[in-house]
């Protein structure tokens, strides 16, 4: 390609980007923005975009995955049927048709990959069967930002696979984790898989691929002694098994005025205590009715573990005139006692050792002192309901939890009958009964691995791509076209890779030398082929674009080269 008619426009600095993938893929001219979260791919990210496809296709391919196209228009029955229409929240794009038909933007395809399959494979003879397609997705996100980490309007693989048994998915499910590890090691990442929670997909076994960023979002739980690794909302605590021999003599409960108290800090500063000594109450609405979860007062409760504990589809923190009208207090002194209705009440582990408790009183501006589990309140259920915190033993061997920054690139998840028993997808069996498909999805995020690849593959002149996505593999640059001997070298040059079947981009640009060297570092080609004061003997310059080395080569001898590598 000739850089003089490609549209390459490339910028020395951008103002409105805070991520540097975002700062140098709009700098470099690879994409430009049409609205917050809705980017134009201009045709160098187009190329990035279609390697990282070529890589993702042949590593589905190779374990038997068979690629199809779905339409990004669904009707809104297959999400009604499925539950998630009214569920899947504000990020699911919802509109109509001419005639007020209700359809939404897919930013996923369960229900229409589910109802396919429904009507046309009904024996179990087909089975297992994985479909693929690689597509762009919607996602109506609050705050998008970061470029393409976060958007609006995206490309993804997504892949479904349907099971007659357990078994199967789950060695479907061992090799989609080998093939996502194959795809992200090609495209020269340094990632790793941890344990997730599977969010709005639904299902129960499930691992994100995370690119290791300190761009990311994802905040990942990383044992130092043993290969654990979880997302921060699924990390486990390591449940301390000493026996603990409650003490019997423990003083009546006490209610005491803590006027204006509305923090644990707070608290533990007026009863002169550490915050580890309290309780810290909150109020969730989990599927509708309110649930009061327990934890100890310097600990943080984790939402997505309070979820998962009672298997709801739904669960948020209860606002105040919820909290009051169900406890008739506010904020800051709530607690399990005297509670006006039967609630389900959750504890953390680390509560289970507790011999008294200091806790609010549902009144406000009033806590108890010296409340006992088991004679002043009941507990409904103890579990691991908070959140990781560094240095934290690791569950599996003891080791020492630390927090590493992440973007999430794919995310692999065992979906079991939760979609094929909500819309009746069904097969028969060997024995002509009728059976309800097991499902998994596996997604990788297309663009955001463009995006996360440029977070880890820079330095301070531009993006240093991997040759195995990079847009071009040669930046031809004659750095005076004007002159007659390195323009003719060039031209040769630039015939001569083509033939070879070398991906150039040449710049024949009437512009500075310094120009195209700086736009030559900006966008990033591995290797870089300069055309110089010693065309007329034939020696051009060969420089690597990641380590900076350079060699002065004769025609002869770099072709040769190019051939090689």
């Amino acid at each position: 390609m000739r850089q003089k008619t490609a549209l390459i426009p490339t910028l020395r600095s951008v103002a409105e980007a805070e991520m540097i993938s975002h700062q140098l893929l709009l700098r470099a001219g690879f994409i430009r923005q049409v609205a917050a979260g809705v980017y134009n791919y201009l045709p160098l990210a187009q190329r990035v975009l279609q390697k990282i496809s070529m890589i993702v296709r042949e590593e589905m391919d190779r374990i038997g995955s068979q690629e199809l196209l779905m339409p990004a228009l669904n009707p809104a029955e297959l999400w009604q049927e499925s539950g998630r229409y009214d569920t899947y929240g504000p990020e699911l794009v919802k509109l109509q048709d001419r005639h007020e038909r209700n359809f939404i933007l897919g930013p996923t395809h369960e229900e229409t990959i589910t109802d396919l399959l429904r009507k046309e494979v009904n024996s179990y003879k087909k089975l297992p069967m994985t479909l693929y397609q690689i597509q762009t997705k919607f996602r109506d996100e609050k705050r998008p930002r970061s470029g393409l980490l976060r958007g609006r309007e995206f490309i993804m693989k997504d892949a479904y696979s349907f099971h007659a048994d357990r078994k199967s998915l789950d060695e479907t499910y061992e090799d989609m984790y080998q093939a996502y590890s194959n795809i992200f090691t090609r495209c020269g990442l340094e990632f790793g898989a941890v344990e997730a929670d599977s969010g709005s997909i639904g299902g129960k076994g499930t691992h994100e691929f995370m690119v290791f960023s300190e761009a990311g979002e994802d905040k990942i739980a990383i044992c130092t002694s043993c290969d654990y690794s979880a997302n921060i909302e699924m990390a486990e605590i390591m449940i301390d098994d000493t026996i603990r021999i409650k003490k019997q003599d423990v003083q009546a409960m006490e209610k005491i005025y803590t006027p204006d108290i509305k923090t644990i800090d707070q608290l533990a500063s007026y009863l002169q205590v550490a915050p580890s000594s309290l309780v810290k109450t909150l109020l969730f609405i989990v599927d509708d009715k309110p649930v009061m979860v327990l934890v100890r007062g310097d600990h943080e409760v984790n939402e997505v573990k309070v979820k998962n504990v009672l298997e709801a589809t739904t669960c948020s923190l209860a606002d105040e005139t919820t909290i009051f009208k169900v406890t008739g207090a506010t904020p800051g002194s709530l607690g399990p006692v005297h509670l006006d209705e039967k609630i389900t009440i959750l504890a953390d582990f680390a509560l289970s050792g507790f011999d008294e408790w200091h806790i609010g009183a549902n009144e406000t501006d009033y806590h108890f002192l010296h409340a006992v589990e088991g004679r002043d309140f009941e507990v409904s259920k103890y579990a691991d309901l908070r959140t990781v915190e560094e240095g934290d033993k690791c569950p599996r061997c003891k080791g020492t939890i630390r927090f590493q920054k992440g973007v999430e690139v794919g995310h692999i998840f065992k979906l079991g009958t939760k979609y094929s028993d909500a819309m009746r997808g069904t097969f028969l069996d060997a024995n002509g009964r009728e059976q309800t498909y097991i499902m998994g999805c596996y997604g990788i995020g297309i663009s955001r691995t463009l995006s996360a690849v440029v977070e880890q593959h820079h330095d301070d002149n531009g993006i240093i791509w991997p040759e195995s996505i990079a847009p071009y593999a040669v930046h031809l640059i004659a750095v005076n076209m004007k002159d007659k001997e390195q323009s003719e070298l060039a031209e040769n040059l630039y015939l001569q890779l083509m033939q070879a079947g070398i991906e150039v981009l040449f710049d024949d640009r009437q512009e500075r030398a310094g120009v195209k060297f700086k736009d030559a570092d900006l966008i990033g080609i591995p290797k870089r082929i300069v055309v110089g004061s010693k065309a007329e003997d034939d020696i051009v310059e060969l420089k690597f674009r990641r380590t900076g080395e350079s060699q002065e080569l004769r025609v002869e001898e770099l072709l040769e080269v190019m051939k090689n590598n």
